[in-house]
């Protein structure tokens, strides 16, 4: 009970420490402007390349939309989030060391596991917050799709979404725990994400058996079986890994600061 105790408590000051924040609705509005764009760009293309073809009457089949749209709208929202994960996380301890409250924080009875899982949590919630209005423009879309898109495809699209942010808010929390600077830590997560995200690229370039971990560790081949539909257990224990990692991570900088 002590233990869910303070892990709420940390969890409520971070969260709370969000929505005071201006930053945070910046952020936000930026997100849901941009998403909302490519919404209403990628699914109105769609539609008019759909219909151009029937009137051609080049169309002898049905055409999957719902499953079109998917991909081409998550394949464009996984990108943004490339740079907006980055943002959220940046300040998660590195606003802690430019006040001097690390120190004591990094001293105080509560365990460095608990205050970094605290701190996750807290960011994890924002950007379901975040995300929410995007659920409500997929419901829009598929609902009325013919032929209908299955559910479960649906999901574990989201789901790898949820997966992938996290695994970035963690290791960007890790980041954020070396440095005071905000704008420092939110480069270098985004350098470090990105070299993640095109570790399935530069494995061409190397030999076995090297080629086959950086194609294993990447974020993108580990979120595209998501994408299509499918749940596999070493991509789900891929992510696990990294938020684990940088969980782990993050409370080995801070317990340096005790010695």
């Amino acid at each position: 009970m002590i233990f869910l105790n303070n892990l709420y408590a940390i969890f409520r000051k971070e969260l709370e420490s969000y929505l005071l924040s201006p930053f945070f609705y910046i952020i936000a509005a930026f997100f849901w402007l941009i998403a909302g764009f490519f919404f209403w760009f990628i699914l109105n293309n769609l539609i008019q390349n759909v219909a151009q073809i029937e009137q051609q009457g080049g169309l002898t089949a049905g055409v999957d939309l719902a499953s079109e749209f998917l991909n081409s709208y998550f394949n464009v929202i996984i990108s943004l989030l490339l740079v907006m994960l980055p943002a959220l996380s940046m300040g998660l301890y590195s606003e802690e060391r430019k006040r001097g409250t690390l120190e004591l924080l990094s001293t105080s009875p509560i365990t460095n596991w608990l205050v970094a899982l605290g701190k996750l949590l807290s960011v994890v919630m924002i950007f379901t917050i975040l995300w929410l209005p995007l659920v409500i423009y997929q419901i829009i879309a598929f609902s009325a799709s013919q032929p209908p898109i299955e559910i479960g495809v649906v999901l574990l699209a989201n789901a790898g979404v949820f997966l992938f942010a996290t695994a970035v808010l963690s290791l960007g929390m890790f980041i954020s725990s070396l440095s005071e600077h905000a704008i420092l830590a939110y480069i270098l997560t985004f350098i470090v994400v990105v070299i993640f995200w095109s570790l399935d690229i530069l494995s061409n370039s190397v030999g076995a058996p090297l080629s086959d971990l950086l194609s294993y560790l990447s974020l993108f081949k580990g979120y595209t079986p998501f994408l299509s539909g499918m749940l596999k257990t070493d991509t789900v224990f891929l992510f696990l890994s990294y938020i684990l990692a940088g969980i782990f991570l993050t409370t080995q900088s801070i317990e340096a600061l005790r010695k």
